[in-house]
């Protein structure tokens, strides 16, 4: 693999790194901060199995497909965008991020413009007027397709038909525009409440050959040449015959579990989002895959009453939150006893404690596989293989 070096006083290197706090490793080459991932992941994990090298980016730069901007004003009366500085409600300007797609960046630098054109007030948080919240953008890497969510604290967009207009004429490559309304003083960026106002309020990309519907609440990996990788890797590591049951838990959009279907007898996903099961089901339905059903429910409890029933099942893949499986969901898991178990996860921490709890049930970790998809940052994904061993440790 060919590393892009880049020193940490290069031209190109972020002018606001300091105060966005985001990039906590964009100082360093890129070979460095490699080196620093696979050391806090043998760390943290080498004592169950020792790792293996990481797997890194051939260009570690502008690889995020969903891009967030917060609007606000500065001491001048500036509109500006960005993000928050750590800590604190402060938005600190970003022009152009080095993680982020360029074409996001480029459509927020265009609003930002806009809004002062056609007169439209940024919100206040301390006060709660004002209109205009935020901006997120998520884009297909392969598809091309973008859609652009406008966040409002009303349902009112002044000269909205002008509005739209006159960003299409400037960005023609969105394909689709919502209205998100947020009316509430919350840190929860989108609501409940939207509305396509242009295109089908959705995209799609394709991912390890197959096509994927996203909205805008689904959970979608944000670095996709690397989940493609991610998720090769992890449906490598259970090396499967054809002819097993297997368990997507947390499955979101259903992605791991609809990839997977190629290779195993049956699929079952387990979410808890509605919006994303009601995905996951015409993403299957999308890709023609008759071998997976997709449940809407807490993966926990549901493998609980599989366990219960005495239901079989050989494989479980699992992509959690980075807080990691709660006890209840690992409690069934150990009981369930499925005979292999994929764990992947963005936080070695949290994965160090669950790998505890689970060898003290009787599994045993075969392989641990760090995977760079957070280039910039001091994230580490890590792909755990686990059997069973039939026996509880001490």
């Amino acid at each position: 693999m060919q590393i892009e070096k880049r020193k940490s006083d290069d031209k190109t290197a972020c002018i606001v790194l300091k105060k966005c706090g985001g990039c906590q490793k964009l100082h360093l080459s890129y070979e460095q901060q490699l080196k620093e991932k696979q050391k806090l992941a043998e760390s943290l994990l080498n004592k169950f199995h020792k790792a293996d090298p990481i797997i890194g980016m051939d260009n570690p730069y502008h690889y995020r497909n969903k891009v967030h901007a917060v609007f606000d004003r500065d001491r001048k009366g500036n509109i500006i965008s960005g993000v928050y500085e750590p800590g604190t409600h402060r938005v600190v300007l970003v022009e152009n991020c080095l993680i982020e797609d360029q074409r996001a960046d480029a459509i927020i630098y265009s609003i930002r413009g806009m809004l002062k054109s056609f007169k439209i007030k940024t919100y206040d948080e301390d006060t709660g007027y004002g209109l205009f919240r935020h901006v997120l953008i998520r884009t297909g890497y392969t598809s091309g397709e973008i859609m652009v969510i406008l966040v409002l604290g009303s349902p009112i967009l002044p000269s909205k038909n002008n509005f739209i207009k006159a960003l299409l004429k400037l960005h023609p490559e969105i394909t689709t525009i919502i209205l998100n309304i947020n009316n509430k003083r919350t840190s929860m960026v989108l609501s409940d409440k939207e509305q396509a106002i242009y295109g089908k309020g959705y995209i799609e990309d394709s991912l390890c050959g197959k096509i994927f519907r996203i909205s805008p609440k689904s959970f979608y990996q944000v670095n996709p040449v690397q989940t493609e990788i991610l998720y090769g890797k992890a449906i490598e590591l259970a090396d499967l015959t054809g002819n097993e049951t297997v368990i997507d838990a947390y499955c979101g959009i259903g992605t791991i579990g609809i990839i997977a279907s190629n290779h195993v007898k049956r699929v079952i996903g387990v979410e808890l989002n509605r919006d994303a099961v009601r995905d996951a089901i015409t993403n299957a339905k999308r890709n023609q895959v008759k071998n997976v059903d997709f449940y809407n429910r807490d993966a926990g409890e549901f493998m609980g009453q599989l366990a219960a029933s005495n239901e079989a099942v050989d494989v479980v893949f699992m992509d959690p939150p980075r807080a990691g499986s709660d006890e209840k969901l690992l409690n069934s898991l150990c009981i369930l006893k499925p005979k292999k178990v994929v764990y992947i996860s963005c936080n070695p921490v949290t994965l160090e404690r669950d790998l505890k709890f689970m060898v003290k049930k009787g599994y045993q970790v075969k392989r641990v596989v760090p995977v760079d998809m957070f280039p910039g940052t001091g994230c580490v994904e890590c792909i755990i293989m686990m059997t069973y061993c039939g026996q509880n440790r001490k």
